[in-house]
């Protein structure tokens, strides 16, 4: 991005699902990025001749190099379906140094999945997000509103049952509206009287509705797709800064969305004193642990860390501190490099203890591992970076 140091590198692969792609594919493509942020140069080769043995030792000698190259991974991120998370996609997820999976979930109402052709269910949504939980992901839904069969208010019942129902809960969401384009199949039931898109006015008052109700362990990523505006024939909306717009309405109307990226410090350089919370939550079967340090308001957010507790051990599925971006070689910005990372995961020590486990994990990003091998003590097992008490 611009104006932003490069050494710390959150990336992320969209468009389609992941999950289908062949898998030699799938690690030669990861390789290559990570070739690319090592500076490696670049060799003209047909991974299709080679095993998948040969493609993950290559991946992961690129994936040590990374670990203290001057361009590192802190963060891999891939978008797929909750019917194609299974025990064996999650291992091989880890193995390519993911740390992150986006759901296709839309709808967790299975009547309006089936009329939408989605191909999978609820039932899927619970399980995947189970799964990658237990895994250490981060775990983010993609959901639409204004989908055929859908109306207003269900779509506010919906998110109400998101962040209600202990087998959903995830961490990150992305709200698409529904926007109705020539080229699309929904189209022909449109002229033919069959769907009826929300007006702007009536999804914007919906977004609103919902944003009020966001508890503060989710970060609402995206509220709008890049669809260009004149290809949209009706449905959706044609503002292209919808957050935006909204987050002027929610000051003019004296109200704050809580979600994450709604409270974060971003470049504000402010000399506040600071405090650290905490709130525990059950879900997928497992109880959850929220660490922020944030303003005696809860206005401004610092940083973050998710904890996982289960049967075995505990999981720290996130660290984030937030503020300008500081490089590597930086001593720190206003936020970044001050310590409150190491505080944050000291505290998930101290309460992972306090629950009579043994160890604690960390699903790392590759680029990070360094940090939690020469800052915290952790050492690399299984993809993981573990330490034991």
């Amino acid at each position: 991005m611009s104006g932003h140091p490069t050494s710390k590198i959150d990336l992320r692969t969209v468009g389609g699902t992941w999950s289908y792609y062949e898998p030699k594919y799938k690690i030669w493509f990861v390789k290559k990025c990570f070739d690319a942020c090592n500076e490696t140069k670049d060799t003209k080769e047909d991974y299709s001749k080679k095993d998948l043995k040969t493609l993950l030792k290559e991946l992961e000698k690129a994936q040590k190099k990374n670990e203290t190259a001057k361009y590192r991974i802190i963060g891999l991120s891939f978008e797929t379906r909750p019917d194609f998370i299974t025990k064996k996609e999650v291992d091989e997820l880890r193995k390519l140094g993911a740390t992150k999976i986006e759901l296709g979930v839309q709808s967790i109402y299975d009547d309006i999945l089936k009329l939408n052709k989605r191909g999978h269910l609820s039932k899927e949504t619970i399980e995947a997000t189970k799964l990658l939980k237990e895994a250490g992901f981060k775990v983010a839904y993609q959901l639409m509103l204004n989908l055929p069969g859908s109306t207003p208010k269900k779509d506010i019942q919906m998110f109400k049952e998101i962040f209600s129902n202990e087998n959903y809960k995830p961490d990150h969401i992305k709200i698409y509206p529904c926007a109705l384009v020539k080229e699309a199949p929904l189209y022909k039931e449109y002229l033919k009287g069959n769907y009826k898109p929300y007006t702007e006015k009536t999804l914007i008052e919906t977004i609103k509705t919902i944003k009020k109700d966001i508890p503060r362990y989710v970060r609402i990523e995206r509220i709008i797709r890049d669809i260009p505006s004149n290809l949209i024939i009706k449905g959706g909306s044609k503002i292209s800064n919808l957050r935006q717009y909204i987050e002027e309405q929610s000051r003019k109307e004296g109200w704050q969305c809580n979600c994450i990226r709604c409270r974060e410090i971003k470049d504000l350089n402010t000399k506040e004193s600071i405090y650290l919370f905490k709130e525990e939550y059950s879900a997928s079967n497992g109880k959850e642990v929220f660490l922020t340090f944030e303003n005696n308001s809860r206005t401004h957010l610092y940083g973050l860390l998710r904890l996982r507790i289960d049967k075995n051990q505990g999981m720290i599925r996130e660290l984030h501190v937030y503020g300008q971006t500081a490089s590597i070689s930086e001593k720190g910005s206003h936020t970044q490099h001050k310590g409150l990372g190491i505080k944050l995961v000291k505290e998930a020590e101290k309460i992972t203890k306090n629950n009579n486990l043994k160890k604690i994990a960390v699903i790392s990003g590759i680029g990070v591992r360094d940090y939690y091998r020469k800052k915290l003590g952790y050492k690399l097992k299984d993809g993981y970076m573990i330490k034991s008490f």
